[in-house]
């Protein structure tokens, strides 16, 4: 596994060998030693989830968690294509509010480390994508948060016109001038 840096401090793309023979393939999802070594970050595995997205277009996120059940997660897609975002909500960052995005599938190996106050979203590109999502920390419903996927602040420009949202996630707000990020949130 190696851990490529993004202009964001403490999301990393992930690239991972795929061995592959007349059987298949045999990829290594996660490494702690190798994720600690590479990018210092050694917090274990709390949960894990997955989710199944059936239509091309659809959107998740943007999603975070506050303090105190901040979480860093790593992703991967391990079925179809999806367009996946990461955006720095830690204020006083260098990067506080730029985002960061990378085309998930299955077929390179890829995934998104994703630190502790930055928000997380993304876009299926295909039909029938499945997300795995490794997180240092158990949900907390209380502790959640997200943000619009079209706040003009953030300018993500999503490759597809926005499809299928859940309600919660379209009723999440745009930043406003207030909003100093989510480490300084009560």
């Amino acid at each position: 596994m190696k851990f490529k840096p993004t202009p964001i401090a403490g999301v990393f793309v992930v690239e991972t060998d795929i061995l592959g023979d007349a059987r298949g393939s045999f990829m290594r999802l996660y490494c702690a030693e190798e994720q600690a070594a590479q990018t210092g970050f050694h917090k274990p595995v709390a949960q894990a989830n997955r989710s199944v997205t059936a239509q091309k277009g659809s959107l998740r996120g943007l999603h975070y968690q506050r303090a105190p059940a901040l979480e860093s997660k790593m992703v991967r897609c391990t079925r179809g294509r999806v367009f996946d975002v990461a955006v720095d909500l830690r204020g006083g960052s260098e990067t506080f509010l730029q985002h960061v995005s990378v085309e998930l599938d299955s077929a390179q190996g890829l995934a998104l480390l994703i630190p502790e106050g930055c928000a997380h979203g993304f876009q299926t590109l295909e039909d029938d994508c499945e997300m795995i999502y490794l997180h240092t920390a158990p949900y907390d419903k209380e502790h959640e948060g997200g943000v619009r996927f079209d706040d003009p602040r953030l300018g993500i420009r999503w490759p597809l016109v926005a499809g299928t949202m859940s309600q919660r996630d379209q009723s999440f707000p745009r930043l406003d001038d207030s909003f100093r990020g989510i480490t300084h949130e009560v």
